[in-house]
């Protein structure tokens, strides 16, 4: 409950966007305007015109007076999402917005006061990006007032069965599919896939999932391929058959998510399919 403005570092897919709202929604701002501006997506000839705005006039395509982001966002909170994309020429100005609390439209000089809380968010290494030169110190300083580094997937695994119930009731609702779950393979697939595209990534699972089920319970071969060689080894394991803590329960387990296939099984246990028929051999499962 701040108006202090806050930078929200984190891996893309992290969710910083849905942290920036959160944020917003707890403040006393909470009645006021969010808006968004994703700075990649702009190109550096539009960006100042989006932020701050402009008068009529001020450029070829400058038919009216506009608002900017900035202005739009009074009495409320505006997002910058990929701040360390933003042009070191508009850093310039947004310094001067953070230290005066107003505005310059395009084509004006004229200030305009607004009163708006920043939360800016980030995927990229701000500091490096000041050594080399692309971002300015200044600025990164009067945006980390309150830092928040929002963690990959992979190292708040006890978040996924929350992650998991939301997005399995989001996609019943969309779908009309009442899947109720996950069968133990697809949740021991889901718990040891390392996620690099965090809880993006794992909604895109679930959804994909959903149009691949046929019953009340998501398999793991309803998953994304890739995962399917996470759920018949322990967490953390070798990824061979020669390594396994249990091979002969991995197998058959493997075997069992396959349908027997014995190619798919080694192709989920890491190894080839002459070495899965050894293996089998060796513990007398054949």
């Amino acid at each position: 409950n701040s108006s202090a403005s806050v930078l929200v570092d984190g891996e893309s897919g992290t969710g910083k966007e849905i942290i920036a709202h959160a944020i917003h929604r707890s403040s006393r701002r909470s009645d006021g305007p969010f808006v968004k501006v994703n700075c990649a997506a702009l190109a550096e000839s539009l960006l100042e015109s989006e932020l701050f705005g402009h008068v009529k006039g001020a450029f070829t395509d400058a038919v009216r007076d506009r608002k900017g982001r900035f202005e739009a966002a009074h009495g409320g909170t505006i997002f910058l999402d990929e701040i360390g994309d933003l042009p070191l020429s508009v850093q310039i100005k947004l310094l001067r917005v953070l230290q005066e609390k107003t505005v310059e439209r395009v084509g004006e000089n004229r200030p305009v006061t607004v009163d708006v809380r920043v939360i800016a968010a980030t995927h990229r290494d701000l500091p490096r990006l000041i050594q080399e030169g692309t971002f300015r110190e200044d600025l990164y300083y009067r945006l980390n007032l309150l830092p928040v580094r929002v963690p990959p997937l992979r190292e708040r695994k006890t978040d996924i069965p929350l992650l998991l119930e939301h997005f399995l009731e989001k996609f019943r609702e969309e779908t009309g599919k009442y899947i109720t779950g996950c069968d133990q393979g697809a949740l021991d697939s889901i718990m040891r896939y390392p996620w690099p595209g965090n809880v993006r990534e794992l909604e895109n699972a679930i959804e994909y999932a959903f149009v691949t089920c046929r019953g009340d319970k998501i398999e793991a071969p309803n998953l994304p391929a890739h995962l399917g060689q996470y759920s018949a080894l322990e967490a953390g394991g070798p990824r061979t058959v020669e390594g396994a803590a249990e091979g002969k329960a991995a197998i058959l387990r493997a075997l069992d998510m396959t349908g027997g296939n014995k190619t798919k099984a080694a192709r989920m246990l890491g190894c080839s399919r002459v070495a899965l028929w050894k293996k089998m051999k060796r513990l007398e499962m054949m």
